[in-house]
């Protein structure tokens, strides 16, 4: 679709410089107009307290409403938070982005890091959209999960879905993260990292070249494979 920042200026006008920076990014991979639903998982896990404390985990939502807000016309992102087990997406919307990541996540208790359990809990909600739409689903944790051996099964077993997994990894554990982004065995990749080791000293731009410097290759490779249609 094409880039329209009436949707922010109207609902969030706060976000507006962040969605003109989406848009820059957007287009300067041709995704200018292009159609996917945005996705939010949060890692909820203890080692995540600070991260929800500076803000930075309410900052990386008001980045992906931004985006979506280019990609997705209805300015709505289903939050997934996970801890031991996955909980059920809640929608997030741009009319009432403020403080929403703090309203939200008092609501979860924290857990360990199962992430499959995040992953399954996204392909169930997309299926049920039913979604004629990609989806781009950021995916946000600071450890490795539970289970290695389960999120790589997981990993290859949802790469002949339509939705890309776009990590980011807060701080310095990212060693998994590295090689979910490299997994052999896979239909297509489907996956990408962006390493925020402070999140807070990483800028606007810098995330949205991270989060979306594979995503048009994979567009390509999904619908050459037929996981997208042609």
């Amino acid at each position: 679709m094409p880039i329209n920042l009436s949707k922010v200026e109207t609902e969030a006008p706060a976000l507006v410089s962040l969605a003109k920076q989406a848009a820059v990014a957007l287009e300067q991979r041709g995704l200018g107009d292009a159609s996917a639903a945005v996705y939010l998982v949060l890692d909820h896990s203890r080692s995540m307290q600070p991260h929800y404390r500076s803000g930075a985990v309410q900052r990386l939502a008001e980045q992906a409403l931004a985006l979506c807000a280019h990609l997705d016309d209805d300015g709505v992102v289903p939050v997934v938070f996970f801890g031991s087990e996955a909980a059920p997406a809640v929608d997030v919307r741009l009319s009432e982005y403020e403080g929403v990541i703090e309203h939200l996540h008092v609501r979860q208790p924290w857990g360990t890091t199962n992430l499959p359990a995040a992953m399954r809990a996204v392909v169930a909600h997309y299926r049920a959209s039913g979604s004629a739409d990609p989806a781009l689903v950021i995916t946000q944790t600071d450890g490795n999960p539970n289970s290695r051996r389960d999120a790589a099964h997981t990993m290859r077993d949802v790469s002949g879905l339509p939705l890309f997994w776009s990590f980011v990894g807060f701080g310095d554990r990212i060693e998994f993260l590295e090689k979910l982004d490299s997994l052999r065995g896979r239909r297509v990749d489907n996956a990408s990292l962006v390493h925020a080791a402070d999140p807070h000293a990483m800028g606007d731009a810098e995330l949205y070249d991270g989060l979306l410097h594979e995503y048009p290759a994979w567009l390509e490779a999904a619908r050459a494979a037929g996981v997208l249609p042609a």
